[in-house]
C-alpha cells in the first residue's frame, strides 16, 4: 500500500455536494431493490405500494437527524462522534465499534451477491464467484486507499449508472402495465401490509455510514443536509417507482418474487435483460462496499485516536493522507469471512443477520444522541423522537442476532478494564 504514516494534521475536505449525495445514494440502495419490491408484493397484493409510501416517509426523520448531527459535528467518528458527545466516552466508543463490526461481515456479502449475479449469466463456478468477490473487494479497498476524492467521482459515475438502469426498467415495462393487476387491492388483509412495511426497512438502511465521512465534506452545516434531503428524495423515487411498475406488470408471485426486476426487465428486453440487472446488481454492490468501506476505515482511525482501538489502526497513508489502518483491518476480516462463506462453516442468510443487529444498535445510539444533542432544533427534536421510536420498536424483532451487539459491548468493557 506504499509509504506509511501515523503523523497527521487530519483528513483532507474534498467531498461536495455532487460527492455526497452519490455516496447517501450508495449506501442506501442496496440488494434490497433487487429482492424486496417483488417479496413485498406477493406479501401484500397491489397494497404493498401504500407501505412503500409509509417507508419512504417514516425514514425521512433518520435521515434528516443523521443529516443535522454531520453538520453539526462533523467528524470521522460520524454516529459515534455524536454519541460521545452526549452520553460521554464509553458509550461513544462502544457505538463506534457496533458500525466498525459490521461491516468486515456486511461488505463480503454484498461482494458475493453482486459475483453471483455475473455468475448466473457466466456459468461460474464456486470458486470463481468467491474470486470475484475478493477481487471486488480489492478494487474498493484500492479505491479508498488512493482517497475519498477518487473513490467519491467513482461514486458519482455508478450511482449515475445505477439511476439510468432503474429508469430504464421502469420505462420499458411501461407498455405491459395494466390496471388490472391492482385488482384485488389488498387480498391479504392491513396485517400484510404493516408486514410488508417491516420487510422495506431493510432497504432503507445506510444514513448513519456517511456521517464517517463527514470531517471530509466541503462546507458540512450547508451541504450535508442538503446531501441527505436530495438522496433521501431520489432514494424513495427510485424505490416506489420500481415497487409500483412490479405491481402494475405482475412481475411477482411464487418463484419469480426475488428476482421481481429480472423479470420485469425481460418483459421487453427479454435477453439482454437479464444482464441488465446484473450489471445493475454489480453496481449496487460496488457502490454500497465503497460507501461502508470508506466509512468504516475512518471509525477505526478516530478509535485509534480514542485510543480504544490498537495503535496501527490510526495508520495515515503518507502521500493521500487516508487511513491504511483500518483498510488494512478490513482487508484481514474480509478474507476470513470470504473464507468462512467459501467453506459453509455458515451460510450468508445466517451470517447476514449479524451486521443487521449492529447496524440497528448503531440507529439507535444516533437517535438517542439526536434527543440530546438536537433539542434546540424544532426540526431535529421531532425527527430524533420519531426515528428513536421507530428502531427501538423494530429491534426485538431480529431475534437472537440482537445478541450480537451486546457481545461486542462485553467484550469492549472487559478490554477497557485490562488496559484501563
Amino acid at each position: 500500500m506504499g509509504k506509511l504514516s501515523t503523523q497527521a494534521p487530519g483528513l483532507t475536505k474534498t467531498l461536495r455536494l455532487p460527492h455526497i449525495v452519490a455516496l447517501y445514494i450508495g449506501a442506501v440502495i442496496g440488494s434490497g431493490v433487487l429482492l424486496i419490491p417483488g417479496l413485498a408484493a406477493e406479501k401484500a397484493g397491489p397494497a404493498s405500494i401504500l407501505a412503500w409510501l409509509v417507508m419512504s416517509v417514516l425514514v425521512l426523520p433518520m435521515a434528516i437527524t443523521m443529516g443535522l448531527l454531520s453538520a453539526r459535528y462533523p467528524s470521522s467518528g460520524g454516529v459515534s462522534t455524536f454519541v460521545r458527545t452526549a452520553y460521554g466516552d464509553r458509550f461513544g466508543n462502544m457505538v463506534g465499534w457496533f458500525f466498525l463490526l459490521s461491516v468486515p461481515i456486511g461488505a463480503p456479502i454484498l461482494s458475493v451477491t453482486g459475483a453471483n449475479y455475473i455468475a448466473i449469466l457466466l456459468n461460474w463456478s464456486e470458486s470463481q464467484v468467491y474470486a470475484g468477490a475478493a477481487l471486488l473487494l480489492l478494487a474498493v479497498l484500492m479505491m479508498n486507499v488512493v482517497g475519498l476524492h477518487v473513490a467519491a467521482r467513482v461514486q458519482t459515475i455508478v450511482v449515475s449508472l445505477i439511476i439510468t438502469i432503474l429508469i430504464l426498467a421502469v420505462v420499458a415495462s411501461i407498455p405491459h402495465a395494466s390496471v388490472t393487476h391492482f385488482v384485488p387491492f389488498m387480498p391479504n388483509g392491513w396485517l400484510s401490509v404493516v408486514q410488508a412495511a417491516g420487510l422495506m426497512f431493510w432497504c432503507f438502511i445506510g444514513w448513519e455510514a456517511v456521517t464517517h465521512l463527514s470531517e471530509e465534506f466541503v462546507d458540512p452545516a450547508k451541504n450535508a443536509i442538503r446531501g441527505v434531503l436530495w438522496s433521501a428524495g431520489i432514494v424513495a423515487l427510485l424505490y416506489f417507482a420500481v415497487a409500483f411498475m412490479t405491481v402494475a406488470t405482475h412481475s411477482y408471485g411464487v418463484g419469480i418474487s426475488a428476482a421481481s426486476l429480472s423479470v420485469m426487465v425481460q418483459l421487453s428486453l427479454s435477453p439482454i435483460g437479464g444482464w441488465i440487472v446484473a450489471v445493475t446488481a454489480l453496481f449496487i454492490c460496488i457502490a454500497t462496499a465503497n460507501a461502508y468501506i470508506g466509512a468504516a476505515s475512518r471509525i477505526a482511525y478516530s478509535l485509534a485516536q480514542e485510543k480504544i482501538a490498537p495503535r496501527w489502526f490510526g495508520t495515515l497513508h503518507a502521500k493521500y493522507r487516508t487511513p491504511t489502518g483500518g483498510l488494512l483491518f478490513l482487508a484481514l476480516c474480509f478474507v476470513i469471512v470470504l473464507g468462512v462463506l467459501y467453506f459453509d462453516v455458515i451460510d450468508l442468510s445466517r451470517l447476514i443477520e449479524l451486521p443487521n443487529a449492529t447496524f440497528f444498535a448503531t440507529y439507535i445510539g444516533g437517535c438517542l444522541a439526536g434527543v440530546r444533542l438536537l433539542h434546540n432544533s424544532r426540526v431535529g427534536r421531532i425527527a430524533s423522537w420519531t426515528s428513536l421510536v421507530c428502531t427501538l420498536g423494530l429491534y426485538p424483532f431480529l431475534g437472537w442476532s440482537a445478541l450480537y451487539p451486546l457481545v461486542i459491548a462485553l467484550v469492549l468493557f472487559i478490554w477497557q478494564k485490562r488496559h484501563a
